[in-house]
């Protein structure tokens, strides 16, 4: 026995047993980094998750990024409207990939209350949804457990797919000579034939 750390002990020889899959899911679902897109009453409530008492820490989800390039989890929390929504779209495809959106609260999922011309019906009209947390607004419980069920489709998923996917081959007629380096159009490159 040798020990590992103050309390614990490890045997000498030991082997852990795992896929490819379940460690990128595990260290992707332990480390959400939101992008609070906060337009209205609802990132008041995005902001007491945040704190002590609800403590999003816990699910891995503290680190709030106002850098599209560095989050990976978009919470829209809010009315938004069509003057915003050029920007909400801009900021979501900014974002690196795996990305996941959460709309909180009646306004970001249905336009809420506001049914008036300058106010999207839902966010779904702009960007793919993943979960919809009702309310208004909603509790940070509710924010809590949106996290929890992400964590569950982040954990389904299957990365490596997408990971090690192989490109389609380009069919070729038989006996066609394969195409060389540096010929454009069929003519060589640099031969001044046109």
């Amino acid at each position: 026995m040798t020990p590992v750390h103050v309390g614990e002990s490890q045997e000498e020889g030991g082997v852990i047993l795992t896929t490819v899959d379940s460690v990128i899911n595990w260290s992707r679902k332990n480390s959400i980094w939101p992008l609070p897109l906060g337009l209205s009453c609802c990132a008041i409530e995005f902001m007491a998750t945040a704190m002590s008492r609800f403590d999003m820490a816990r699910f891995g989800a503290e680190v709030a990024r106002f850098s599209p390039r560095q989050a990976d989890l978009m919470l829209v929390a809010g009315t938004l409207t069509y003057k915003m929504g050029e920007v909400c779209r801009r900021l979501y495809d900014q974002m690196a990939e795996p990305k996941w959106v959460i709309a909180m609260g009646a306004c970001a999922s249905s336009g809420g209350m506001f049914r008036s011309y300058p106010v999207m019906q839902g966010i779904d009209h702009i960007i793919p949804v993943d979960f919809y947390i009702p309310g208004c607004p909603p509790r940070p419980e509710m924010v809590l457990n949106a996290l929890i069920h992400l964590q569950g489709k982040i954990e389904g998923e299957k990365p490596t797919r997408q990971i090690f996917r192989r490109l389609p081959a380009v069919p070729r007629e038989p006996g066609a000579p394969s195409p060389a380096v540096g010929h454009a159009g069929g003519a060589a490159a640099g031969s001044g034939s046109r």
